[in-house]
C-alpha cells in the first residue's frame, strides 16, 4: 500500500511536471519564437517517424481549453510561416525547382516502369513455380475466361466463386464507365487480396491472376479518366472530380499534368476566339485578354490546390512553371498585336494603359501566391521604354522647330489646356496663376505635361527613374536652345545653314529666355514629375517622393544656372570689351589721371556708369517678368555684377600695368579706383544684390591698389578722403544717373576731397 501510495504520488508528480512543462512551453512560446529559427521550429515535423496523432495527443493530454487554443494558434501561425517560406524559396530558387521537378518526373516514370517490370518478373517466377497448369492459366487464349480456368478444378471454394463474380463485375463497371463504383470495386479487390494473402485461401496462381487483373483494370480506369479530362466538352467541375479520382488511383503526377493541360487548351481556344472577333478597340481587347489569361491561371491554381492540397509542395513547381509559360505566351501575343507597333509609333498612352491593365490583373493573382509580375515586366519594359524615348525625341524636335521662329516675348497660353501643369481651379479664375512663357516654352511645357500624364505611375516597370532622366535630358536640350538664342552664341545655324533658333535681340527678349527656364525648372516640370508617383501611398513613399523632388529641382536649377551664367558672361563681355575686342576696363583709366594738370571732376568712371545703367535696365525688366519671383531677379543682378568685378580682380594684364608698369598708380588714380569700387558697392547694396562674394572681391581690389601705391613710397592714407566723402559722391552720382538729383545744388553738395584728407 505504501509503495502504491508512493507510486500514485510519483505519477501525480510526473503528471504535474508534464502539465507544467506543457504550460510553460506554451506560455513561453513568444520566447521560443524569438530564439528559434523557422527551420528549428519545423524540425520536429520533418522527422521520418513523425506521427501527427501522437504529437497532438502528447501536447493536449493535460491541457485545458485555453492552452489547446493557444497550441492551435501556434500551429496555424507555424503553417502560415512555413507556406510563406516555401513560396519565397520557390521564387528565390526558381530555376533549381524547375530542374528538380523535371528530374523528379523522370524518376517517377522510371520507378513506375521498374514497378511494372518487377510485377512482370514476379508473375513469371510464380508461373514457373506452379508449372504448366499455371502457365496455361496466365498465358492461355485471351478468349478464355476465369470460368474455364476454374472449371478444370474438381471443387471451387467460396473465394474462387467470389473471384469469378468480382472479375465479371469489374469488367461491366469499366465498360459502362461507372467510375465511382469501379474505384470502390478496385479498393474492395485490394482489401480482399490482402485477406487472401494472409489467409492463403487461393492458390498462388489464382492469387497472382487476381493481382494482375486488379492492376490491369486499374490501368484501364486511369486511361478512361485521362481521356475524360482531355475532352473539350468536359466542364470544370467534372475535370476536378476526374483528376481527383485519377490521383486516388495512384497516378497523381499524370492527373496534375492533365488538369493543367485542360486549362491551357481552354485558354487557347478562348484566346483564338477573341482574336478572331477583334472588336472593341485596343483597350477593350487588352482588358478582355488580360482578364481571360489571369482568371484561367487563377482557376488552375485553385483547382490544383483543391485537388492536390495534401501534396501541394510536390506539385507547386509544376504549377509555377505552367503559370510562367502561360504568362510568357500572353506577353508575346500582346507584344505582337499591340506593343511592338505602338512603341515604334511613340504611342506611350496606349502602351502604358495596356501595361497598367495587365499588371493590375497580375497583382490580383499574387494573392494566391503566384508572383508573375517579373515575367511581364521583363517583356513589357523594353517597349514602354522605346515609346518613352520616341516621345522625348519628339519633344526635342518640336521645341527646336518652334525656337527657330519664337519671338521670345512672354504671354499667357493661347488656350486653356489640361496640360498646362497648373491646378484646375486656376485655369480660368485668375490669370495671375497661369504661366507667362514664350511660344516654344508653352509648347515644351504642354508636351512634357502630356507625356507624364500618359506615362502614369511607371514605378511598376522601374521606369520612373528613366522618365525623370529623360525629362532632364530634354530640358538640357531646351536650355541649349535658349543659350544659342543669346546674341553672343557661336552656334546659330545647323550644317544645312538653317536657323537653329531665332536670336533674342533686346534685353527684354534675353531676360525672357531666363524667365522661360526659371518657371519651367522651379514649378512646371516638378509638378509634371509628381504624376509618376500618384499611386504611391504612405509616409515612407511621401518622404521618398519629397526627396526626389528636391533632387530634381537641384538638377533643373543647374541648367538654369548655366543659362544665367551665359547671359551674365555675354553682357559682361559687352561692357568690358569693344566690338574690336579691345578692353575698355583697363589700367589706363587710372594710370593717366595723375598726369593731367586740371583737377578731375569726381564722378564714377564712364564704364562703371554704363555698368550701373545696364544693371538698372535689367532690374527694371526683371521686375516686370519675374513677378512673385523677386529672388531670381536678385540672383541675376548679383551674378552679373560679380562677373564684371571678378573679371577685374583676376585680370593679370590690368594688375601687371598697375603694380609693375612704367607709369605707377598715383594718388588721383587710386582715389578714382576707390570711388568706382565704392560706387559699385553702394548701388548694389541699395538694390539688395550685394553678396558677400562681391563685397570680398571689391575689398581685395581696393587693398591691392592701395598696396601698389604704397610700393611707390607714398602713404595712401594721406591722399584718400574719408569714406563719408566717397559715400556722398556715390549717392549724388546715383541720383544724377537715375534722374532724381537737384542739378542746381550738385556742386554745393559735393565737397572738395582735400577737405577730408588727413594730413
Amino acid at each position: 500500500m505504501e509503495s502504491k501510495g508512493r507510486g500514485d504520488r510519483s505519477g501525480y508528480g510526473m503528471e504535474l511536471k508534464e502539465r507544467g512543462s506543457v504550460s510553460s512551453s506554451l506560455g513561453n512560446s513568444a520566447e521560443l519564437d524569438a530564439n528559434l529559427t523557422l527551420s528549428d521550429k519545423l524540425k520536429v515535423f520533418k522527422s521520418s517517424t513523425f506521427d501527427p496523432n501522437n504529437y497532438v495527443a502528447s501536447k493536449s493530454r493535460s491541457m485545458n481549453e485555453k492552452e489547446i487554443r493557444h497550441l492551435c494558434a501556434y500551429l496555424v501561425d507555424l503553417k502560415k510561416a512555413s507556406a510563406e517560406e516555401m513560396r519565397k524559396s520557390v521564387l528565390a530558387n526558381y530555376s533549381a525547382f524547375i530542374r528538380t521537378s523535371k528530374e523528379i518526373s523522370d524518376l517517377e516514370g522510371e520507378l513506375l516502369s521498374m514497378r511494372n517490370l518487377l510485377n512482370t518478373q514476379a508473375a513469371l517466377v510464380h508461373g514457373l513455380a506452379e508449372g504448366c497448369m499455371l502457365s496455361s492459366m496466365i498465358s492461355g487464349n485471351e478468349d478464355s475466361d476465369m470460368d474455364d480456368l476454374l472449371a478444370e478444378k474438381t471443387d471451387i471454394s467460396n473465394t474462387e466463386k467470389w473471384l469469378i463474380g468480382y472479375l465479371e463485375t469489374l469488367e461491366v463497371l469499366l465498360a459502362e464507365k461507372r467510375v465511382d463504383e469501379a474505384m470502390t470495386a478496385l479498393d474492395e479487390g485490394e482489401k480482399m487480396a490482402k485477406e487472401i494473402s494472409e489467409g492463403k485461401t487461393l492458390s498462388p496462381s489464382l492469387f497472382q491472376a487476381l493481382q494482375d487483373a486488379i492492376n490491369e483494370h486499374r490501368k484501364k480506369l486511369a486511361d478512361q479518366l485521362a481521356e475524360t479530362i482531355c475532352q473539350p466538352s468536359t466542364h470544370s467541375a467534372e475535370i476536378r472530380s476526374t483528376a481527383l479520382a485519377l490521383k486516388n488511383l495512384g497516378d497523381g503526377p499524370r492527373a496534375h499534368t492533365l488538369l493543367l493541360n485542360s486549362h491551357q487548351e481552354t485558354l487557347q481556344r478562348n484566346m483564338k476566339n477573341l482574336q478572331s472577333s477583334n472588336s472593341g478597340g485596343v483597350g477593350a481587347f487588352t482588358a478582355t485578354l488580360s482578364q481571360l489569361v489571369f482568371s484561367t491561371i487563377s482557376q488552375a491554381a485553385s483547382d490544383s490546390l483543391s485537388v492536390f492540397a495534401e501534396e501541394e509542395p510536390a506539385y507547386t513547381s509544376e504549377l509555377v512553371t505552367w503559370a510562367v509559360t502561360q504568362a510568357e505566351k500572353y506577353a508575346v501575343l500582346l507584344k505582337k498585336c499591340i506593343l511592338a507597333s505602338t512603341a515604334a509609333a511613340g504611342g506611350l498612352r496606349v502602351a502604358s494603359e495596356c501595361v497598367h491593365v495587365c499588371m493590375s490583373h497580375c497583382y490580383q493573382l499574387e494573392a494566391s501566391g503566384l508572383a508573375l509580375s517579373p515575367i511581364l515586366i521583363k517583356y513589357f519594359r523594353p517597349f514602354v521604354k522605346q515609346a518613352l524615348n520616341t516621345n522625348l525625341r519628339r519633344i526635342e524636335q518640336s521645341s527646336s522647330a518652334l525656337a527657330a521662329a519664337d519671338d521670345w516675348f512672354l504671354a499667357y497660353a493661347p488656350t486653356s489646356s489640361r496640360h498646362s501643369g497648373l491646378p484646375p481651379s486656376s485655369s480660368h479664375s485668375n490669370l495671375s496663376f497661369q504661366p507667362k512663357l514664350s511660344r516654344s516654352a508653352h509648347k515644351f511645357n504642354s508636351m512634357v505635361q502630356e507625356l507624364f500624364e500618359d506615362v502614369g505611375p511607371l514605378e511598376i516597370l522601374q521606369l520612373d527613374v528613366l522618365a525623370v532622366e529623360g525629362l532632364l535630358q530634354v530640358f538640357n536640350f531646351y536650355v541649349n536652345l535658349l543659350i544659342n538664342a543669346l546674341p553672343g552664341s557661336v552656334v546659330t545655324e545647323n550644317l544645312e545653314g538653317h536657323k537653329i533658333v531665332k536670336i533674342a535681340e533686346t534685353e527684354e527678349q534675353q531676360i525672357a529666355l531666363l524667365a522661360n527656364a526659371m518657371l519651367l525648372a522651379d514649378e512646371l516640370l516638378p509638378r509634371a514629375v509628381i504624376k509618376l508617383s500618384n499611386s504611391t501611398r504612405g509616409d515612407d513613399s511621401h518622404r521618398r517622393g519629397s526627396d526626389k523632388q528636391r533632387e530634381l529641382k537641384k538638377r533643373l536649377q543647374r541648367e538654369v544656372d548655366r543659362l544665367r551664367d551665359s547671359f551674365c558672361r555675354q553682357h559682361a563681355l559687352e561692357l568690358i570689351f569693344t566690338e574690336e575686342g579691345e578692353a575698355r576696363l583697363n589700367a589706363l583709366i587710372y594710370l593717366g589721371m595723375d598726369g593731367n594738370v586740371e583737377q578731375p571732376e569726381w564722378f564714377p568712371s564712364p564704364i562703371f556708369q554704363e555698368i550701373f545703367a545696364k544693371l538698372t535696365d535689367v532690374a527694371s525688366i526683371a521686375a516686370d517678368l519675374f513677378v512673385g519671383r523677386e529672388r531670381f531677379a536678385t540672383v541675376l543682378l548679383m551674378r552679373l555684377t560679380e562677373t564684371v568685378i571678378l573679371w577685374l580682380s583676376d585680370d593679370q594684364t590690368f594688375w601687371e600695368e598697375v603694380e609693375t608698369g612704367s607709369t605707377p598708380l598715383g594718388p588721383i588714380g587710386l582715389q578714382q579706383l576707390y570711388l568706382d569700387m565704392q560706387f559699385v558697392m553702394i548701388f548694389s547694396s541699395q538694390g539688395r544684390y550685394l553678396s558677400r562674394h562681391l563685397h570680398q572681391a571689391i575689398k581685395n581690389i581696393i587693398e591691392r591698389a592701395i598696396n601698389a601705391v604704397a610700393a611707390t613710397g607714398l602713404d595712401p592714407n594721406s591722399v584718400l578722403p574719408e569714406d563719408e566723402w566717397f559715400v556722398e559722391v556715390c549717392e549724388i552720382a546715383i541720383k544724377m544717373l537715375t534722374g532724381r538729383a537737384a542739378f542746381d545744388n550738385v556742386e554745393d553738395d559735393v565737397a572738395s576731397p582735400t577737405s577730408s584728407v588727413q594730413t
